[in-house]
């Protein structure tokens, strides 16, 4: 089973989030403020695979939280953020965090960060990629089944895939799709990711593999 700790003040999230993260084997374990979630952390890391963390906590402001448990703890920081300054996001990010949900956000969204999370730390093992890429044959399947992809399609799913888990400028993506115009404009970037998305069964409201980051672009999360 998967160990979880969370550093939430709302009461209610939590509890709802221990249940729904039950039934995927997480085992959450909650702390309500700052103090009592670092204690329990820095025990050897109180045997815990993965942090959930608010940002905005009553005790403590949650980047410090996140700086002090990269600097002391291996454990992975998943930020969970009602904030809408990116700029925190960001700011996470660059200090140690590893991910992060934007709440409101749905729970099988934050299933998929930890489990990718935790192959990461384990270095991949035992995972069995949900996506097969072909690059002889330019084809990619899905759960086994090809997908019908045009060459534009191809070439930017490639390019996100294999960047899983970092954030791919637009600007990066025309430079390095061929069959795409370097006068495209971003918006032509957006209208492939929706066809991508539809094509993978990515819900565009709330989409498990290709995340929006806004004002950067996208990055990919494999489930």
């Amino acid at each position: 089973m998967i160990k979880a700790v969370m550093i939430e003040d709302d009461r209610e999230i939590a509890e709802l989030l221990k249940e729904y993260l039950n039934r995927f084997n997480i085992e959450l374990t909650n702390f309500e403020n700052a103090s009592e979630g670092l204690g329990a952390i820095s025990k050897k890391n109180g045997g815990f695979d993965v942090l959930i963390l608010d940002l905005t906590l009553p005790d403590m402001d949650g980047l410090e939280i996140c700086k002090t448990v990269s600097r002391t703890s291996g454990i992975p920081i998943i930020i969970s953020s009602a904030r809408g300054d990116y700029s925190d996001i960001v700011a996470g990010l660059e200090i140690g965090a590893d991910d992060y949900v934007a709440k409101p956000y749905n729970p099988r969204e934050l299933v998929a960060r930890i489990r990718s999370l935790i192959r990461r730390k384990n270095g991949g093992k035992g995972k069995t990629n949900l996506f097969e890429i072909d690059e002889g044959k330019m084809a990619i399947k899905k759960a086994g089944e090809t997908l019908d992809l045009t060459s534009a399609e191809y070439e930017l799913f490639l390019i996100l895939y294999k960047n899983r888990g970092s954030v791919i400028t637009r600007d990066f993506i025309l430079e390095n799709i061929k069959t795409m115009s370097y006068e495209s404009i971003d918006r032509s970037v957006d209208v492939l990711i929706g066809r991508i998305r539809k094509k993978i069964g990515d819900d565009p409201k709330n989409p498990i593999y290709i995340k929006s980051i806004r004002g950067y672009g996208y990055k990919f999360y494999e489930d």
